[in-house]
């Protein structure tokens, strides 16, 4: 990511721009369509804030048909498109091109329909994650993936990005939470994949187009899989004056055929940070803290707890302190789901989203910090630990172009790391334009072709969310 660069504008596409804004007049009413120069700058970039580029126009939809109506006009006049939820992609997955429309889903945020008897939900892609689980919490159930921007994403870049989420430790990401999807190809051809159940009949596109990054399709309903909630449920804190003990018992955990809920960790930096915005009553006297939560039962919850603090002790734990309300447990969660928001408080920084073994944590921890040093930067590390997760968080200054430079770097080098010692680039933030220049690390060439053949027999112009994913000499 030392140097990303977007694709070269077509001049002609731009020349075009007031017959294009002209076309989706006829489609979408006037309010639904974001033309002004003002307007459209709240759309030029997403979480990755670093970079920018100003769409043609945007264009709400309000339904499939709407989408499919876009899609149809963008695909006879060339046009590109790149599809956005909340744009709380840290990949730059939603960042428009010059030349591109942006189509927008968030006026798609309703709730279809709700079977608890087939335990399955149908929505809309603009509804945020954190509304579907509010949605039938009354009920007794939830929808499982929670990443930390549940609050603001939505259903569809979840599904674009395979997000995660802490407690898909015990329940999965989202591709193991999509039953189907409603999907508009790029000629406007509308499609239903999956069904009501999981793993449909026939061959499997859904696992395609979860985790493809809005290059397949732009997904308009989804049928997600929702779950009873458990009984209880116990976050427990375990704080360690190492961070390669911490990291060796999450290791051991996972070994024994240990696999609560949910286990993330943080480092003495990313304890500090936020400890000072949540006052979660998180230990300030450890380097290391691991969250673990459990649920069930009492009996259940007691007798695994009983396993894990066992094995926290044989790798020296300083502190164990287990929630003891609804209200202490709400405080040790807001400080983990606060994470980068309260980093942001304190620097800028770039999140990166590197996935390894467990066996490997304590080593590319290690090496994590030391390659960040060796550029003068600080990085705080709090992550999913026990699906080896990783999220450093390295601090710079954006106004500074030298220290920028610096760390994206270094989070080259970390993700690097992290496929050398056999995990990948990503875990649930996807490549985007961040990891794009790095995925020749991972896959050879015969690779990145396959791929690229997958997505042109769904898209063959190109134009869906362009300049992502794939080295742009490709």
């Amino acid at each position: 990511m030392n140097a990303i660069l977007f694709p070269i504008p077509d001049a002609n596409i731009l020349d075009k721009r007031d017959q294009i804004i002209a076309g989706l007049a006829q489609i979408v009413p006037f309010e639904n369509l974001i033309t002004t120069l003002d307007e459209r700058r709240a759309f030029e970039t997403d979480a990755l804030t670093a970079y920018r580029r100003m769409p043609l126009a945007v264009v709400l939809p309000r339904n499939t048909q709407e989408v499919s109506d876009i899609l149809t006009f963008c695909h006879a006049h060339g046009v590109k498109v790149v599809a956005r939820g909340a744009g709380t992609s840290l990949a730059g997955g939603a960042i428009p091109l010059e030349d591109s429309v942006v189509v927008g889903v968030a006026k798609m945020n309703g709730v279809l329909d709700v079977n608890f008897a087939d335990r399955t939900m149908k929505v809309q892609a603009g509804i945020t994650n954190l509304a579907i689980s509010g949605h039938i919490a009354d009920n007794g159930f939830f929808y499982a993936p929670d990443p930390s921007s549940q609050l603001a994403c939505t259903i569809g870049g979840n599904i674009a990005m395979n997000s995660g989420g802490a407690h898909c430790l015990k329940y999965g990401v989202t591709v193991n939470n999509i039953f189907g999807v409603k999907m508009v190809l790029m000629d406007g051809t509308i499609v239903d994949i999956g069904g009501d159940t999981m793993d449909a009949g026939g061959l499997d596109f859904l696992g395609l187009v979860v985790g493809s990054e809005g290059q397949l399709g732009i997904v308009t309903e989804a049928t997600v899989r929702i779950l009873r909630s458990a009984e209880g449920a116990r976050p427990v804190l375990f704080g360690f004056e190492g961070v390669e003990a911490a990291a060796a018992c999450v290791a051991a955990i996972i070994g024994e055929g240990i696999i609560p809920v949910a286990m993330e960790f943080m480092d003495k930096i990313a304890i500090e940070i936020c400890e000072a915005f949540a006052h979660a009553g998180y230990p300030m006297d450890c380097d290391a803290l691991l969250i673990i939560e459990v649920e069930g039962s009492e009996i259940e919850m007691d007798a695994q707890l009983a396993r894990i603090v066992a094995i926290a002790k044989q790798h020296g734990v300083k502190v164990v302190r287990a929630s003891q309300s609804a209200m202490e447990a709400a405080a040790i969660w807001k400080g983990r789901k606060s994470a980068f928001g309260a980093t942001g408080r304190v620097a800028d920084y770039i999140c990166m989203d590197g996935t390894v073994p467990t066996s490997q944590l304590s080593y590319v921890l290690k090496r994590t910090h030391e390659i960040v040093r060796g550029y003068g930067l600080r990085v705080a590390n709090v992550f999913h630990a026990g699906d080896g997760n990783m999220h450093p968080l390295i601090m710079y200054n954006v106004n500074d172009s030298a220290e920028q430079a610096k760390a994206e770097s270094a989070g080259n080098d970390i993700l690097k790391l992290c496929v050398d010692v056999g995990g990948c680039l990503t875990g649930e933030h996807g490549v985007g334009i961040e990891k794009r220049d790095l995925m020749r690390h991972q896959f050879s060439n015969i690779d990145l072709a396959q791929q690229r053949r997958v997505v042109g027999a769904f898209d063959p112009l190109g134009l869906l969310n362009p300049g992502k994913v794939f080295p742009l000499d490709m």
